[in-house]
């Protein structure tokens, strides 16, 4: 629709409402209120109606009766709105200038951020753990325990110094003979290494053992070559079996059911 000159014009609304009512409820003292409620930047003066919660503006900042403007307990544009009846046209005591406002927000910027949440950072995907039965047990070598007490030897002191034959006076524990002990985990370390030494040839004879156990075995049960000669080795007796088995007993055949196979082990189901 366009317009037309015999339309009337909208007047022009007022910056600000301005009505000589006062509310009768005590007056809003600004340095009762949060920084973070206030804004008392020139032009933009507003609180948080401390009855609706919502953002109003304060008229007569150039004169000496401040109040909160009426406003609605909805945002704008919002379809039947209501009315903050408790808040509108409220007083407002401002004692707080606006060079101790700023102060006093940007002191509580900080405060306020440290109480923020962290990022939430994802827990990292593990992999998943075999079964008992699916874990392969690592044998047990002195090779392997020896490499771990160099490691740990070169990490304690007392170790270092024990098995080194350094003087009693680097130590801080010393037997009655006065060397250097070393601590419990080394000490246990060097016996399993000691234990697994002196027993080295007895494993070394059970593996040789088993290793020709095993190729004995592959050699036995999986050449071919051997498999064609123990076959022929009991063929005529397989022979024997089969045709005794092709024999007819004596007397009548069943005549209900089908026939008795005798050259496969597989039959054909029988046709009906």
């Amino acid at each position: 629709m366009t317009a037309t000159p015999a339309m009337p014009k909208a007047s022009k609304r007022r910056r600000k409402t301005r009505t000589p009512h006062v509310n009768n409820r005590p007056p809003i003292a600004v340095s009762a209120l949060k920084p973070n409620q206030i804004d008392l930047s020139s032009g933009k003066e507003s609180l948080v109606c401390p009855d609706c919660r919502t953002w109003c503006p304060i008229t007569g900042m150039q004169g000496s009766n401040q109040k909160l403007v009426p406003h609605h307990t909805e945002p704008a544009g919002t379809a039947n709105p209501r009315r903050c009846t408790p808040g509108t046209n409220r007083r407002v005591v401002i004692d707080v200038t606006v060079a101790e406002w700023r102060r006093r927000l940007t002191e509580a910027v900080p405060t306020t951020a440290s109480r923020r949440a962290t990022k939430v950072l994802p827990k990292p995907k593990t992999t998943r753990l075999p079964a008992v039965s699916q874990i392969k047990p690592v044998p047990l070598s002195a090779e392997t325990v020896r490499q771990a007490f160099r490691r740990h030897q070169q990490q304690c002191r007392a170790c270092g110094q024990a098995f080194q034959h350094r003087p009693a006076r680097e130590s801080g524990t010393t037997g009655r003979d006065g060397q250097p002990l070393p601590c419990h985990h080394g000490e246990r370390l060097a016996v399993t290494f000691l234990r697994l030494l002196r027993q080295e040839p007895k494993r070394r004879a059970v593996r040789e053992a088993f290793a020709r156990e095993r190729r004995r075995f592959d050699r036995r049960y999986t050449d071919p070559k051997m498999r064609v000669s123990q076959w022929a080795a009991v063929l005529s007796t397989v022979e024997a079996a089969d045709a005794q088995r092709r024999q007819l007993p004596a007397g009548d055949s069943p005549t209900e059911g089908p026939a008795v196979p005798l050259t496969t082990l597989r039959p054909e189901p029988p046709v009906r």
